[in-house]
């Protein structure tokens, strides 16, 4: 999203920007969202809800979504929704594919197939704007978690910016993810549709019974999923009673959610009232990364801006809206390398 948003504000502003996809199509992680693009309420909430992040980069989320998102049905970006659900936060809900295809059309030409390589130069001249969407792809594999995410996003802004100096924000190990029924692949498809969002309806220990997760998790269950990421085979098993299967999270009921989690295969037992499925953790993105200053611009590398998951020190300790950051920033990289042309 980061990239599309960042060529099409550039476009709008007269400039002609080359965009590299390494991908057979563009898009990237944005087109397999639920299209949620949210802000909390103030920035106070926000430093609670994310106590690591950067204040500066978290207030410049507070403050310039809201103009982001007119701007993206100025573009003709077909709204699904105008509230998120959930009272924490404000935004609105957009078509995936309607957004990507919009964006697409305003960015310009878009050289799809074409990737970058860390630590060479990019054969282009002027600005660059890093927006590889992080690295879930490597950490995925690292750590044997399921990837929830596009499929190319190895991590090469990360590289590039690193190897021409750049500074490094938040923990490279923190991911923003969701339990997903345990299974060996969940098609791209079912990404959103197959979630395990019920940990707080749920008694959660791990796959082998020796450890529980203790506590409540928190709103976004990230800190939840972390924690199964660390158990054998990132695997848990969600305890849930029959009593519990009626309520509601978000536009789903907890049962129907299990009946998903039955639907792509996973193991799904029930016993004495109480229904236990196998889950397993998924990495959507990664939350460490590059470091940038309020204008985009990466600290200790001359004329490189990096937005959308490249970005790291935003989310830190928490969970907030991937998209949001990719939108606010894009815009601002695109407006912060014309002003220095």
């Amino acid at each position: 999203m980061a990239g599309l948003v960042a060529a099409a504000r550039a476009r709008e502003l007269g400039a002609e920007p080359v965009v590299l996809e390494k991908g057979n199509r563009a898009g990237g992680s944005m087109l397999l969202s639920s299209g949620v693009v949210w802000r909390y309420l103030s920035l106070d909430a926000f430093q609670a809800e994310c106590p690591g992040g950067d204040p500066a980069l978290q207030r410049e989320i507070i403050e310039r979504l809201d103009e982001g998102l007119e701007w993206l049905e100025t573009l003709g970006a077909p709204v699904v929704a105008r509230e998120t659900g959930n009272p924490r936060t404000l935004g609105k809900q957009f078509d995936p594919r309607g957004l990507t295809e919009v964006l697409l059309r305003a960015a310009g030409q878009v050289h799809v197939g074409r990737g970058l390589v860390p630590g060479t130069e990019t054969g282009l001249q002027g600005p660059v704007l890093l927006a590889t969407g992080g690295f879930p792809v490597r950490l995925a594999r690292e750590r044997g978690l399921m990837l929830r995410a596009n499929r190319w996003s190895e991590g090469e802004g990360l590289e590039h910016g690193v190897a021409r100096g750049a500074q490094t924000a938040g923990d490279l190990d923190e991911f923003y993810g969701r339990a997903m029924p345990a299974v060996a692949e969940v098609a791209e498809r079912d990404f959103v549709r197959f979630t395990q969002l019920y940990g707080k309806y749920a008694t959660v220990t791990s796959h082998d019974m020796a450890e529980r997760f203790e506590g409540e998790p928190s709103w976004s269950e990230t800190d939840l999923v972390q924690q199964i990421a660390r158990w054998p085979e990132a695997l848990a098993w969600y305890m849930v009673e029959q009593t519990a299967l009626e309520e509601r999270v978000r536009e789903r009921t907890v049962g129907e959610m299990i009946e998903r989690a039955r639907e792509a295969g996973a193991p799904v037992e029930q016993e004495d009232g109480r229904i236990s499925v196998l889950v397993r953790a998924s990495v959507t993105q990664t939350l460490g990364g590059l470091r940038i200053d309020e204008r985009a611009r990466v600290v200790g590398a001359e004329a490189l801006y990096a937005a959308g998951a490249d970005v790291g020190g935003i989310s830190s300790g928490g969970y907030s809206s991937g998209l949001a950051a990719a939108l606010v920033f894009g815009r601002i990289a695109a407006e912060e390398a014309l002003s220095r042309a």
